[in-house]
């Protein structure tokens, strides 16, 4: 299911203009960040997914939040372990950081349930 988050184009130009900016940056994303760690074996990118938003999720990193949500959902989050998560991240993280979670999927959410 390929569902984008509203914003999520907006905060990935700027996230690249930031790499474009500070190019050592960018380096580290590639090769790193995206190059060896996403691509470890012991996770399967779904279960990659849920830990990253729910550390961003008790972080309080709103904005990457709403961008690894949308990539959750298209690693094969579905939207319901989405709102499991968002009920463990209020009750393990505090309930700010869950509302939080929460308000980041709504657009995700809300999305979903008007498909049929």
């Amino acid at each position: 299911m390929k569902m984008k988050h509203p914003d999520v184009e907006r905060l990935t130009a700027e996230g690249f203009r930031v790499y474009e900016a500070a190019p050592q940056l960018g380096r580290i994303r590639n090769d790193v960040v995206m190059g060896d760690v996403w691509k470890q074996p012991e996770l399967a990118l779904r279960d990659r997914s849920l830990v990253t938003v729910s550390i961003l999720a008790a972080q309080g990193n709103f904005d990457e939040m709403k961008v690894h949500m949308s990539r959750a959902v298209d690693n094969g989050v579905t939207l319901d372990e989405l709102r499991g998560l968002i009920v463990q991240v209020a009750v393990y993280a505090g309930w700010p950081a869950g509302v939080m979670a929460g308000k980041a999927a709504l657009p995700l959410l809300e999305a979903g349930e008007a498909k049929p």
